[in-house]
C-alpha cells in the first residue's frame, strides 16, 4: 500500500490530537481526563469534537478553571483601544487540550449572539489568548469580558488583516468545535 499525504488542515488537526496526546501523557491526566465541574458560574462552554466532558456532552468552565490554566501575557494594539494594551489569559490551544478538541475550525458564539469561525489552524500557529484580564484588570461584560480573543498581531505581520482582527471576538461565552 502507498502513504497517504495529509494536506490542507487535515494534518494540522491530527497534529493537534498528537500533541494533546503527548502533553497529557496519552490521555491519563485526571485534570484533563476527568474535566472538573465547574463550582462557580459557567462562563464558557465547549461543545462539538471533544473528548473531555463536564456537563454531558459538553464541557463548561467557570473563572477559577480558566484562571487555573497556564496564563500568559500579550502586548497589543487594537483596532478599538487606544494605544498597548497588555492582555493576559490562558491560550486558546490550551483550552482546546483541556477538552480534546479535535475538529478543524471553531465556531465562536458571544452573549450577544455574534458568531465568527476560527480556524484550528490558528490556535495551533498562534499564540491567540482568550484574554480574561486588560492591564491588570478582570475583563467584565461591559468592558469586553469576561472573555476576549485576542491575536498577537504585532508579533506576526500577516495577523495584521481584518480577517484576523474579525475573529477577535469579545464577550466569548460559547466556542463550539467542528
Amino acid at each position: 500500500m502507498g502513504q497517504t499525504a495529509m494536506v490542507g488542515n487535515g494534518w494540522r488537526s491530527w497534529m493537534f490530537l498528537l500533541a494533546c496526546v503527548v502533553l497529557t501523557g496519552g490521555g491519563t491526566t485526571p485534570a484533563v481526563a476527568d474535566l472538573e465541574a465547574p463550582a462557580g458560574r459557567p462562563i464558557l462552554t465547549v461543545t462539538g469534537a471533544i473528548t473531555h466532558t463536564n456537563a454531558g456532552d459538553t464541557a463548561v468552565f467557570d473563572r477559577t478553571m480558566i484562571d487555573a490554566l497556564p496564563t500568559v501575557t500579550l502586548t497589543a494594539e487594537t483596532p478599538w483601544l487606544e494605544g498597548p494594551q497588555r492582555f493576559e489569559g490562558p491560550r486558546l490551544r490550551d483550552i482546546l487540550a483541556a477538552v480534546g478538541a479535535t475538529g478543524t475550525h471553531l465556531r465562536a458564539r458571544a452573549l450577544n449572539d455574534y458568531e465568527v469561525i476560527i480556524p484550528m489552524a490558528d490556535a495551533l500557529d498562534y499564540d491567540v489568548i482568550l484574554a480574561t484580564r486588560l492591564n491588570g484588570r478582570r475583563l467584565r461584560t461591559r468592558d469586553y469580558g469576561p472573555l476576549w480573543v485576542i491575536y498577537p498581531w504585532g508579533d506576526h505581520p500577516v495577523l495584521q488583516a481584518s480577517e484576523y482582527f474579525g475573529r477577535s471576538i469579545w464577550q466569548l461565552e460559547e466556542i463550539d468545535i467542528e
